[in-house]
């Protein structure tokens, strides 16, 4: 598989688990058909947005509506589900996992290939991975999960961005490259939940 390839369709695979996200967590809040799909869609464009407004390029959602449509699509169809079903809690946290090793990997990748150094292009991939998450958790009036109790958030989507840059430099070829950075952020968003990891935070006992 090609590098564009890859980021086309793990792209479109994170547009649809990240909208997924978003009606999972409206459904707690009981929203009604239009506001899930608000927060699906927030959920899932709103990191590649961002990215694609700082590094002046075209909006990846606007450039190609097949994103815009595969976020509506999924929107529905997870709302019609899950409406009908009791969803518990983790059943949530995994594919939000899945979506941050996703998004993550494809903005940092995404601004590489437009010559963004090397640690700017490492936050334009955890800018890619949280903002969605972000705007789902403040749209759903919850406390965002990067901000909460020193999970490995945002800390497990620069690991990932970092290590995709790294092994691009020492010659590993990208696509294999791409796959294992986002392995790595999922093991390590998923070992922090299932674990207890955190980093440390502000006010914590010495």
């Amino acid at each position: 598989m090609s590098m564009d390839a890859l980021l086309y369709w793990v792209g479109m695979s994170a547009v649809a688990v990240n909208a997924l996200t978003g009606v999972l967590d409206a459904s707690r809040k009981q929203m009604d058909l239009i506001g899930a799909l608000l927060v699906a869609v927030a959920t899932a464009l709103g990191g590649g947005t961002v990215r694609d407004l700082l590094l002046d390029r075209n909006v990846f959602w606007v450039a190609d509506q097949a994103y815009l449509m595969t976020a509506l699509a999924t929107g529905m169809g997870a709302f019609f589900v899950v409406r009908r079903i009791n969803v518990p809690q983790q059943l949530f946290q995994i594919p939000d996992a899945i979506g941050l090793a996703l998004f993550t990997i494809i903005g940092t990748q995404i601004a590489l290939q437009w010559h963004v150094p090397w640690l700017a292009a490492s936050l334009m991939g955890v800018i890619t991975g949280v903002v969605g998450g972000v705007l789902r958790d403040i749209l759903c009036n919850d406390v965002p999960s990067i901000f909460l109790k020193g999970e490995l958030y945002a800390t497990a989507a620069w690991i990932g961005a970092l290590s995709l840059i790294a092994m691009q430099e020492l010659g590993l070829p990208a696509v294999n490259a791409a796959w294992a950075a986002m392995g790595i952020v999922l093991l390590l968003r998923l070992l922090s939940l299932r674990l207890g990891i955190t980093m440390p935070v502000l006010g914590a006992p010495r």
